[in-house]
Parts: C-alpha cells; sequence; structure tokens
C-alpha cells in the first residue's frame, strides 16, 4: 500500500481537489492524508485570537464568512444537487460546532479543536468527490487512530493497531482518506502535530502499514539544490539520503517538515515528493542509499537567535557544559549549533518563547549576550567522499560574508555557518555560484 499526503495548496480550491481526486483514482491501494485547504489554519487562528479577546460579535461574522467560502467551494465541487446537499450539510455541522466556542471561556485546549476543523472539512470534501464520481473509498477519521504520548511523540503501537482495525472495517477499500496534523494526547482530547505536520501524519502512517512509499506532493518538483524563492536558475535534485534531506528540512527547506523523515527511515520506506501541479516530473527520491559524493544543496533558517555566555570560570570547569544544557533542556527549547573555547561558549536557538526566562538563568554563570536576527546557511552533501577542501569551497564561497559562528564535523552531511539575516540572500546567491555553476 501506498500513501500520499497533499498539503494546502494542492486543495486549495475545487479546481484543485478534482485534480487530486483524478490522481488517486488509479486501482493502486493507498492512503491519502490531507491537510486543510490553503488559509483555512491561518482563518481559524484569527477566529481564536477573535475568541481569547472575548469579542463575540467580530467572531461571529468572521466565522460567517469562512462558512459562506465553503459554501461557494461545495456549489462548484459538486455537480448534483445530492451532494451539494451533502456538503452543506458537513459544513453547517463543522460550523455549527465551531460558533459553540463563542458562547464560553476558551482555552488552548478549545483551540486545538478549532484548528482541526480545516483537515477535517477538507478530507470529508475530498470523500463525497470520489463517492460523486463514482470512486469507492472510506473516510477514515484520524482522531480514530492517531495518538500522541504524554511526551507528544506518536504512540506507534496504538496507532498501527487502531488504524489496522479501521482499515479492516472497510473489506474490498482500496483507496481510503484520512485527516494531516491533527490528533489526540495521552489524555484522549484533540490535539495536534503542529505547524506542517501533515507530513509527519504521512510518515508515520506510512510506518505503521509498511507502505511501499510514502508521497509528499506539494507545489514544487522537489528539494533544489538552492531557494527558488531567492536564488535564480536552481535545479532539481533528483535522489537524495534521508540524512541529507533531513539536514535540508531542519535547516529551512520548506518542501518538507523536518520531523517527517524519522518515521519513515526508522521502516527505510523510500519517501518521493511529487508535484501536484506537475504531476509527470519525477520529484525527488529520499533513500537510505548513499547518493553520491559532494554538496547537494544549500538552505537557509531564519528567526535564529544567537546566545553568548562569556566566564573565567569555565576554563577548567568540570560540568559547566551540563549546567548550561540543563537551563535549555529545563526551558524546553533546542539548540541548533554550539561553539566553545576556554572562556565562552555560544549557541543558537530558534525557539523564543522562553528566552528571557534561559538568559535570566544563564547569567547565574557569567556575562550573557543575546544577538536576534540571524540565519544558519546550510550546505548539505557527502561530506565523506569529498571530505578534503569542502568547508574550504564554502568558506571562500562567503569569504565578503562576516560568519559569526561555523558548525563543521559534527554531522557527515553538512556544514553550518551562522551570518546575518540581512546578509542571507547574498550568502546563498554566493553559494549557488560557487557550488553549482560550471
Amino acid at each position: 500500500m501506498r500513501v500520499m499526503k497533499f498539503g494546502g495548496t494542492s486543495v486549495e480550491n475545487p479546481q484543485r481537489i478534482e485534480e487530486v481526486g483524478r490522481l488517486i483514482s488509479d486501482s493502486t491501494p493507498k492512503i491519502v492524508v490531507l491537510s486543510a485547504m490553503a488559509g483555512t489554519t491561518n482563518d481559524l487562528v484569527t477566529y481564536s485570537e477573535y475568541l481569547y479577546k472575548k469579542d463575540h460579535s467580530k467572531a461571529k461574522v468572521f466565522l460567517e464568512s469562512m462558512r459562506k467560502k465553503y459554501y461557494r467551494v461545495a456549489e462548484e465541487l459538486f455537480s448534483t444537487e445530492e451532494y451539494k446537499n451533502h456538503g452543506r450539510q458537513m459544513i453547517d455541522s463543522h460550523f455549527d460546532n465551531l460558533d459553540e466556542f463563542n458562547r464560553d471561556v476558551f482555552t488552548q485546549h478549545e483551540e486545538k479543536t478549532v484548528l482541526a476543523k480545516g483537515e477535517m472539512i477538507s478530507a470529508a470534501l475530498m470523500a463525497y468527490h470520489l463517492q460523486e464520481t463514482g470512486i469507492s473509498n472510506a473516510l477514515l477519521p484520524a482522531l480514530n487512530f492517531m495518538r500522541i504520548d504524554k511526551d507528544q511523540e506518536p504512540d506507534n503501537y496504538y496507532i498501527r493497531e487502531n488504524l489496522n482495525r479501521e482499515i479492516a472495517l472497510h473489506p474490498g477499500i482500496n483507496l481510503f482518506i484520512t485527516q494531516g496534523f491533527i490528533c489526540r494526547n495521552a489524555f484522549g482530547e484533540i490535539d495536534n502535530l503542529k505547524r506542517g505536520g501533515s507530513d509527519y501524519t504521512a510518515s508515520i502512517i506510512g510506518a505503521a502499514i509498511e507502505a511501499e512509499e510514502i508521497q509528499i506532493w506539494t507545489d514544487i518538483d522537489g528539494f533544489h539544490n538552492n531557494d527558488p524563492r531567492y536564488v535564480k536558475n536552481t535545479t532539481r535534485i533528483d535522489e537524495l539520503s534521508f540524512n541529507e534531506a533531513a539536514e535540508l528540512a531542519y535547516f529551512g527547506a520548506k518542501i518538507l517538515h523536518p520531523t517527517s523523515i524519522r518515521p519513515a527511515q526508522d521502516k527505510n520506506i523510500p519517501v518521493r515528493l511529487k508535484n501536484t501541479m506537475n504531476p509527470d516530473s519525477p520529484g525527488t527520491l529520499i533513500t537510505g542509499k548513499i547518493t553520491g559524493a559532494g554538496i547537494k544543496a544549500v538552505a537557509a533558517k531564519d528567526g535564529i537567535v544567537a546566545i553568548r555566555i562569556k566566564s573565567d570560570r569555565m576554563l577548567l570547569a568540570f560540568g559547566f557544559l551540563r549546567k548550561v544544557f540543563e537551563i535549555f533542556e529545563s526551558h524546553r527549547t533546542s539548540i541548533d549549533m554550539i561553539a566553545t573555547s576556554e572562556v565562552s561558549v555560544s549557541m543558537t536557538i530558534d525557539q523564543i518563547d522562553h528566552l528571557n526566562e534561559i538568559v535570566s538563568d544563564l547569567e547565574n554563570y557569567g556575562i550573557v549576550e543575546v544577538v536576534p536576527d540571524q540565519t544558519i546557511i546550510c550546505v548539505v552533501g557527502d561530506m565523506i567522499g569529498e571530505s578534503r577542501g569542502m568547508a574550504v569551497r564554502a568558506l571562500e564561497a562567503l569569504r565578503h560574508i562576516p560568519i559569526r559562528m561555523i558548525s563543521y564535523g559534527s554531522s557527515n552531511n553538512n556544514i553550518s555557518l551562522l551570518i546575518k539575516s540581512s546578509d542571507k540572500i547574498e550568502a546563498l546567491n554566493a553559494l549557488s555560484n560557487h557550488l553549482f555553476q560550471a
């Protein structure tokens, strides 16, 4: 069985839904994971903000404008009055439920239920569309099998057992539709896999059923060797290893959610990135194979904050770094890069929710400097086969750009460089010209 995930732009309007319907209508057994229609999650966040502010009148107006948008989608998507009615009734069911949150106290728990509605509606629209066109399918509610544990990690045993039970309820069906992003937590409450989590859903499902392939369909042909938003004449990468793809995803390549590689890699399931708007393109294939030595691509991760702690007590101080790391751990904040000297240690983070608390705790051990508006440039490839001169080539390209930190050697697959965000576009183009131009 195959798993196919389609993002929000792939189902952003009735025409796109119809195109996806054609792509998934062959006889190959598959589970299709759908995101919310593009813009819906942002709209639901806006609605939630009105509810937090108790601005009931604006919330009501905004919600009704959303309902009318979906009425128009149903009117255009369905050709028969029967299915137009099915669509309107389904939309009313969800929006009437959303309206109920406009009367009571609103908390983060209720917000997660609100945010789940986008995926629920898009999956139901697709299932109805397929039925109307005579294609047998079954809707598998993700909330019946997708669950995270108390550590916010997938409960893989629960997922596998309950997903297979749901599939068994539909004998003779080869096409299943489900929702990405949404899940239940360890207490049975509606929760989610965070933004971009539909990729993660697809990979978790693929691992649970040991799929032959996981396909992630977006609006680009696959990984490119640089960011096409800022660099001209980038080229698609045919193949990447799991480790290379994970580095690119984590360090800024928007086509794939960073967490979505691990479940597929654990089961050695190939992941293929495809373009809904150009389905004939082979896309990028991600496997466990080594795909050749050398630099494959460059990516950039914005929103980075550099933190440096300087202390004379660091010199030969046993356990100093452990104490520093425990501060970040206590505030559930991950470190991206780290560099040390005899009297200072520098780190970068991209989660700043607890920045003030972290700085306050670090000041117990030394002088702390915080530098915002930084970007990590990540140069990715197989660094073993061509290790001599690899770092030099990257640094040579950026010789005119100030570099605050360098991380090289901790991974066989990347060189990471910290620069000011204002230098990002210049750096990406310089690396492209130096590394990829013949």
